[in-house]
């Protein structure tokens, strides 16, 4: 019952980091958004590993996490270097 309370409160979170992914007024709090969903992803699955007693599902969440983790570094560095337009142009 428990594991299902949290769940519930984890896809909630996730909604909500999906909103601020697509309103999010700036790039960086985009990028921001996607991690966080990216980590209670992570999350989630390590409660279903829970939930079902299958212990293989907690190396996937690791994997996931890696990428997720790899993936946000990429595309700060992207935004970094890429060009800025300037307003009024």
């Amino acid at each position: 019952m428990i594991l299902f309370v949290v769940a519930v409160a984890v896809l909630l979170s996730i909604v909500f980091a999906l909103l601020r992914a697509f309103l999010g007024p700036t790039v960086f709090d985009r990028i921001l958004a996607v991690n966080s969903f990216g980590t209670k992803t992570v999350l989630l699955i390590a409660l279903l590993a829970a939930a079902s007693g299958r212990g293989d599902y907690l190396d996937l969440a690791l994997l996931y996490a890696l990428l997720n983790f790899i993936g946000t570094v990429a595309l700060l560095r992207y935004t970094e270097q890429a060009p800025r337009r300037q307003e009024g142009s």
